[in-house]
């Protein structure tokens, strides 16, 4: 009896941990991806999250970004209010780049007047990254945007 309740215990043991490795090997972070290039992204979803953006954050990573999904596509409009380092703001329509602002600077001083960023077609998603990254990698109106979240 003692044996049979060995080879359960076990068993049972072996099928959990078999479970939990494939649910912790299937998790996937959000990331977006263009022409090969990849970025860990924070997603932005509640009102909340979408206002402050990443004015919380003094600089972020080169292979990091903010992803902004919308319901509706619609001419959703950016500044940098709160901001202290220079982004590229990429809108998205139907995983393509719609529109690319390159090189937007942060305020220099809180009374500054801030221009509001729109892009061309109505879009349903925005990704912020570092400064010049659009650039360096040559990301253009057009391109494919890979996205997990």
């Amino acid at each position: 009896m003692r044996l049979i309740s060995l080879i359960f215990i076990l068993f049972f043991s072996i099928l959990l941990s078999s479970v939990i490795f494939t649910y912790f090997l299937n998790t996937q972070k959000p990331y977006v991806s263009i022409k090969g290039k990849s970025f860990n992204v924070e997603v932005a979803k509640s009102n909340k999250q979408k206002g402050l953006g990443l004015s919380k954050y003094k600089r972020i990573a080169q292979n990091f970004g903010m992803l902004f999904i919308f319901e509706n596509k619609d001419y959703y409009s950016f500044w940098m209010k709160g901001m202290s380092f220079p982004i590229d703001i990429i809108f998205i329509r139907d995983n393509k780049i719609a529109t690319i602002f390159k090189n937007v600077d942060y305020p220099k001083s809180e009374n500054e007047n801030l221009k509001k960023y729109k892009p061309d077609i109505s879009s349903d998603m925005v990704f912020e990254i570092n400064a010049g990254l659009s650039e360096k990698y040559n990301f253009k109106k057009g391109d494919i945007v890979k996205i997990n979240y």
